[in-house]
């Protein structure tokens, strides 16, 4: 009997079936005002954050594992893609006291 080529449907059961609870815990992005204007501000989980940054706030590192705060203009006037680009990551707490 000759082979089928055919692909077949996904079966159920998988380990691929279980939802990604990594962006459930990571937030939603929204838009803060802050003083010197708009921002986009994403949430990032502990478990989402692979790299070290420095934080613009204070200067510390943020370390691998540590839940921060991604943000870019959100008003910014060089275009989405230049905003996106130019983004930071700030300590929760650096954040919260940005005025």
């Amino acid at each position: 009997m000759p082979r089928s080529n055919r692909p077949r449907g996904r079966r159920s059961g998988g380990a691929d079936d279980e939802p990604d609870l990594s962006r459930a815990l990571a937030g939603m992005r929204h838009i803060q005002d802050k003083r010197d204007g708009a921002w986009n501000v994403q949430p990032l989980s502990g478990v989402g954050a692979t790299k070290t940054y420095v934080c613009p706030g204070c200067g510390l590192e943020i370390g691998v594992g540590v839940a921060h705060t991604v943000t870019w203009r959100a008003d910014g006037i060089m275009g989405e893609v230049n905003d996106l680009a130019a983004r930071r990551h700030w300590h929760l707490h650096c954040w919260k006291l940005k005025s």
